[in-house]
């Protein structure tokens, strides 16, 4: 079997799937569903992507589980402030975010938690990156 081709589904961990859901629903403003297996959902992300969300008691990292593609963080960020999300500020050599967003080599970046304690990106790729990438 080959993995070229493949779809992939990010999953992220959850400790209590209703405010989970509730969270990508009404802050985010993503479609959700429900699984046949209770414990777990799907939400909506953009054009055919879903991801799971799943009730699971395993402590959550401190790394990016999923990251949006979007055209304009800034505008992202600002639209998700106004919906009340606060995002993650950081000080770290190399890596400095300003009113919540970094740039680095291109590319600017901002990350929020979700309910959850999930770290969650949103960025935004320069086009010749992503000409480079296709």
């Amino acid at each position: 079997m080959s993995f070229k081709d493949a779809k992939i589904v990010p999953v992220i961990a959850v400790d209590d799937l209703d405010r989970a859901v509730s969270f990508y629903r009404d802050t985010l403003g993503l479609e959700t569903r429900a699984d046949e297996d209770p414990s777990a959902a799907y939400v909506k992300a953009g054009g055919d992507s879903w991801f799971l969300l799943y009730k699971s008691g395993y402590k959550r990292g401190e790394t990016t589980v999923a990251s949006f593609i979007v055209p304009d963080v800034e505008r992202t960020v600002d639209e998700l402030r106004g919906r009340g999300l606060k995002f993650e500020e950081y000080d770290f050599p190399g890596l400095k975010t300003e009113r919540g967003i970094a740039t680095q080599d291109g590319m600017k970046t901002a990350w929020f938690k979700d309910t959850e304690g999930n770290t969650i990106a949103v960025s935004e790729v320069d086009a010749e990156r992503m000409r480079r990438a296709a």
